[in-house]
């Protein structure tokens, strides 16, 4: 691959793997405005980001299979149009319980792009990259929490929360352009590939009986829910809470969004002199303690809006570290179910999330006690999760030069 398919690849899989967390970020500032204007509350409006994550998470399982079945682009052209209809049907959306449902095919359009694009880099790249590209993509995907709650804040206050769906939808024709025109087909259809349910089902139990597979992917999903608890808790801590307005949220979501970019930049260097799951191991840890103290210093009340912050902005770091190692790692075994192991790790990630979410639509937030006490038990599950699910790695899969290696 040249250095510029290379660049133009990675630049097209960032666009598809940050459709989803555009999608989620966008319309957070306008969460008081939507309430207001759907006549609801704002707990009520974080159903339709629970929504949202349900269909995802059911989304992935379904285009697993397809993808290994006619190849990455078609299933892929599918979801990308059923999500451009169903942002449209948002922008029209005239009540609370219409924007929940068309939130959900929101989602199930917007997970073939993220199914896709997971299954792609192991398809485009070698092995020894792959970690280093997952990194390169979440460069990308970081950049949706800087912007798109920035730019909401500001559409909602001098427009109306409808025209983000209707920017949205633009934002997917425009992707869908550039995977017809810059993204190579990187899989062959499988004419044997059955789409019965025995055989289905039969692939992701494959898949499943990895250790390696449910060892990092489980690990890794769980402490991913500590940014789901964030995403989902920060309109109520932040703007009901501290009182913060639409404008200054946004910003706020920017200037944290820069500790999980920067974070998953340094672990390209990390990987370097580290294996990776020495950094995965390492940075659970260090969101274990982090995610802690948190909890200490918000219920003994010595966090104000700067404390929050800077807390905040520390375990998002550790997931910043987590995430590209967990996802090279659970992907590193497999070759022909790349696809079913896609689609197996991210509907595991986002059914975390939507319990994570839902969990947070249930209260009313009176402090930030309630989203450090999710993080806590988002690291300390994940860090369980990982000390025993290593005893059962005999042979390890990691990346070397020449592509993998079983220690």
């Amino acid at each position: 691959m040249t250095s510029k398919r290379y660049f133009t690849s990675v630049m097209v899989l960032g666009s598809l793997t940050a459709l989803a967390p555009f999608s989620i970020d966008m319309y957070l500032p306008g969460f008081p405005d939507i309430a207001k204007s759907l006549n609801t509350t704002t707990e009520k409006v974080a159903l339709s980001l629970s929504s949202f994550f349900i269909g995802i998470s059911a989304g992935q399982l379904l285009y697993g299979p397809l993808l290994d079945k006619y190849g990455r682009k078609k299933p892929l052209y599918f979801g990308l149009a059923l999500y451009i209809i169903a942002s449209l049907a948002c922008y029209y959306s005239d009540s609370i319980e219409m924007l929940i449902v068309t939130r959900f095919f929101q989602a199930l359009g917007s997970c073939a792009a993220t199914v896709a694009s997971i299954a792609m880099v192991r398809d485009l790249f070698p092995v020894k990259d792959n970690a280093k590209v997952f990194a390169l993509l979440i460069l990308i995907l970081g950049a949706s929490p800087m912007i798109a709650p920035t730019v909401g804040g500001y559409i909602t206050t001098s427009f109306s929360w409808h025209i983000i769906f209707l920017i949205l939808a633009v934002l997917s024709l425009l992707i869908t352009l550039a995977v017809i025109f810059l993204l190579p087909e990187s899989y062959k259809p499988d004419p044997n590939y059955s789409l019965k349910p025995k055989p289905i089902i039969n692939g992701f139990l494959t898949v499943l009986k990895e250790p390696q597979f449910y060892t990092y992917a489980i690990a890794g999903g769980i402490a991913f829910s500590g940014l789901f608890a964030y995403v989902s808790a920060s309109p109520l801590v932040f703007m009901d809470v501290f009182k913060v307005s639409g404008k200054v949220y946004g910003w706020i979501f920017a200037l944290l969004s820069v500790g999980f970019i920067g974070s998953s930049q340094l672990n390209t260097a990390l990987i370097k002199r580290y294996d990776s799951r020495q950094v995965v191991q390492v940075a659970l840890i260090i969101m274990v303690s982090a995610s802690a103290l948190f909890v200490l210093a918000a219920s003994q009340g010595w966090l104000g809006l700067v404390g929050t912050i800077f807390m905040i902005f520390i375990v998002l770091c550790c997931v910043g570290l987590i995430s590209p190692n967990t996802s090279a790692l659970s992907l590193a075994p497999f070759e022909k179910n790349a696809g079913s192991a896609s689609a197996l790790m991210g509907a595991f990630q986002m059914s975390v999330g939507s319990l994570v979410s839902i969990g947070v639509s249930m209260f009313k937030a009176q402090s930030a006690i309630p989203m450090a006490l999710l993080m806590l038990a988002a690291s300390g599950m994940g860090f369980i999760v990982l000390l025993i699910g290593k005893r059962n790695i005999k042979k390890p899969v990691t990346a070397s030069d020449t592509g993998f290696v079983t220690h």
